[in-house]
């Protein structure tokens, strides 16, 4: 009989603690669901292992102190009778009313997870079965399957709670459970925010491309799409900001620390609509001044020549609105700050001679037209043209051209020295053309001339045909004759090219000989 007794107490406890490890498992399989939260298996174990320990000792505790009281010759079903009547009876009726109340709203719960499951699945079908939903079925189910689990999960949290009152467990405990119920509810509905928005973005996205056209102001969206992926980012962030400002409110001991958040978001709003602010001035910009189709070259040039000047001096108003915005959230005088920069600034222009001599040379350039966008120009010393191809930018304080063969050069305006600009009105490209002695000039003549009007009548390029300039020298073994193309600005390296390679078939065709030198 004894052992019997102490067979049953020690499967009581076993049952007890896997009543405990079997809630505690399913808590974790739905904690883990959550991307935040997918390392917590590692507590889960410790848990487990921690459980384990304190049924194995408790079961040694058990048997330890009954065999004590047989060897003390104690009656163990007269000693365990007598215990269990020193319990007072309302305990017992509290813990049967309890436990039935716990197993009858565990079938509750159970049958709300069942219906649950079901009516998001329906949700789920219908959602994706909608011809007007610019989402894909991949994003429909993870946000479905996301708001399937908080709500399994959320459920068995608050039978949790209640089965803990039903109990009488202590307020203390209750209340950190109740805490733990408001932090998993605003982490799991926050990530499901966080995946609605995803969705809603790409969504609103793929419309906005769909029904753009030149007759709405959605025309102007693929310019401005590049703004959807930073969108995204700071929903993110103010996502998880909000999320972590009302974890902390829940927690007492850090709960002062939770103004902090409000900041931040508005921190996250002012940087969003800055840089909104900057796209929309650029596209303005542009708009305002590139509008209207019926202006010449020379107008389009000077254009695209002021429109980055601009757009920099717009950014870096809207960017110094932004960061006195950014100090006034912080309750931080902007007033000290600016001063202060206001010295530092005198101070620094005093040593800062070549910023200067760089912004002037920069002003003149702009304001004489020594070049614009889109001019072939070489520049540097009068020796050494160091510098040559197309300007692609003209700053205040730098020029960018990009040479011929690709590469971008980004030059100081105060270094730019002598300037050759080669797309002024017209330019001319000059050829070189080797001949032999013996050859017949006025042949050659000919050549050249029915050469320079094929390409004026079929080059736009060409505005004036080609022209012999005469014999420019009497060399060694071969006379140089001099010819020069009247073209557009930047194009003299192209025709170039084009009458070398027409001028070498003619000479084949009528059997011309180009000299070469003989070594005896």
């Amino acid at each position: 009989m004894a052992i019997f007794i102490i067979w049953a107490e020690i499967s009581l406890v076993i049952l007890v603690f896997s009543l405990v490890n079997w809630l505690v498992s399913k808590i974790f399989k739905q904690l883990i669901k959550i991307p935040i939260l997918s390392n917590a298996q590692t507590l889960r174990r410790n848990i487990k292992a921690v459980l384990l320990l304190c049924c194995f000792f408790l079961c040694v505790t058990i048997v330890g102190v009954n065999a004590f009281l047989i060897y003390q010759g104690e009656n163990l079903q007269e000693y365990t009778l007598l215990l269990i009547r020193r319990i007072p009876s309302a305990f017992w009726v509290t813990i049967g009313i309890a436990s039935l109340q716990s197993l009858g709203l565990l079938i509750v719960a159970t049958l709300l997870n069942k219906l649950a499951d079901y009516l998001l699945k329906r949700a789920c079908i219908r959602a994706k079965n909608w011809e007007k939903s610019t989402a894909d079925d991949e994003s429909i189910v993870a946000f479905f399957g996301s708001f399937n689990r908080i709500v399994t999960t959320s459920i068995w949290l608050s039978t949790l709670i209640w089965c803990t009152q039903f109990f009488q467990v202590q307020e203390t405990a209750i209340e950190y459970l109740f805490i733990l119920l408001r932090i998993y509810l605003i982490v799991s509905i926050g990530l499901l925010i966080f995946k609605l928005v995803a969705v809603v973005v790409d969504s609103l996205d793929i419309l906005s491309l769909k029904y753009s056209s030149p007759d709405n102001l959605l025309r102007f969206y693929d310019r401005l799409r590049n703004l959807v992926p930073f969108l995204k980012r700071c929903l993110e962030t103010t996502v998880y900001v909000l999320m972590a400002t009302l974890v902390v409110q829940q927690i007492e001991l850090i709960a002062d620390f939770a103004f902090w958040g409000s900041r931040i978001i508005k921190l996250i709003a002012v940087i969003f609509v800055s840089h909104v602010f900057v796209e929309l001035a650029y596209l303005a910009v542009e708009e305002l001044l590139l509008k209207n189709k019926n202006i010449t070259e020379l107008q389009r040039q000077r254009r695209l020549t002021i429109i980055p000047l601009l757009q920099s001096f717009t950014k870096y108003i809207i960017y110094f609105s932004a960061g006195i915005l950014i100090l006034e959230i912080f309750t931080i005088d902007p007033a000290p700050i600016l001063a202060a920069a206001g010295l530092v600034g005198l101070a620094a222009s005093l040593g800062a001679q070549n910023l200067i001599n760089d912004l002037v040379s920069g002003f003149f350039i702009l304001f004489e037209n020594y070049y614009l966008v889109g001019d072939y120009i070489a520049a540097g010393n009068v020796e050494e043209r160091e510098i040559e191809g197309f300007v692609e930018a003209i700053e205040l304080r730098t020029t960018r051209v990009r040479h011929p063969n690709g590469q971008l050069q980004i030059i100081r305006n105060g270094e730019m020295g002598s300037i050759v600009n080669y797309s002024k009105n017209y330019i001319y490209a000059m050829v070189q053309v080797r001949l032999n002695y013996e050859v017949e000039l006025e042949r050659v003549y000919k050549i050249i001339e029915s050469i320079g009007e094929h390409l004026k009548a079929n080059y736009p390029e060409v505005l004036e045909p080609t022209q012999v300039d005469g014999i420019e020298e009497f060399g060694e073994y071969y006379l140089l004759l001099g010819t020069r193309t009247k073209v557009k600005p930047g194009r003299n390296l192209q025709i170039e090219r084009l009458f070398r390679k027409m001028l070498k078939d003619a000479f084949n065709r009528e059997e011309i000989q180009i000299p070469v030198r003989t070594h005896e």
